[in-house]
């Protein structure tokens, strides 16, 4: 094997020597080397990218709209229905959420939705609860427990 890949070459004819451009009238390619007598494209600046010859580049054409955010926030959403795989007095907050598999990836906050139904008395941490969940977690005997920047505070006017 070892002495197969030491001798190994390309074949005949298949590297062609680069053609030297501006290197005499006998060349064939010298003086203007082949870009012919002034202009665009004799220059050696070429083209910017984009450039459409003159006319108006179509990123001035088309009109500004909207906004886009650069730091967007990444909100991971749990419906109610899927804390009911919780066990009855435990508490869920975020940590638990991801160990259950029920967010993923990179998320700055997460908030709970209001479909489907909890039957269990869990205390849910959260950044944020829609009105129908926080109901329904209250109305089966759970506490919702609003996540602010700093410190925790009970989500009394949710």
């Amino acid at each position: 094997m070892a002495d197969t890949l030491s001798k190994l070459a390309k074949p005949a004819g298949a590297t062609k020597q680069k053609v030297r451009l501006g290197r005499g009238v006998g060349s064939g390619l010298g003086k203007t080397a082949g870009r012919g007598q002034k202009g665009q494209y004799a220059r050696t600046r070429g083209f910017k990218p984009h450039f459409e010859g003159g006319q108006t580049p179509l990123q001035r054409r088309l009109p500004k709209r909207g906004f886009r955010n650069p730091f967007p926030t990444k909100t991971a959403e749990v419906n109610v229905g899927d804390l009911d795989g919780f066990a009855a007095g435990s508490s869920v907050d975020v940590n638990a959420l991801q160990g259950h598999g029920l967010v993923r990836g990179r998320f700055d906050r997460v908030k709970i939705l209001g479909n489907g139904e909890i039957t269990k008395a869990v205390t849910v941490s959260a950044h944020a609860f829609s009105k129908s969940a926080a109901e329904k977690i209250q109305k089966a005997g759970g506490k919702v427990v609003l996540l602010g920047h700093g410190a925790e505070s009970p989500a009394g006017s949710v």
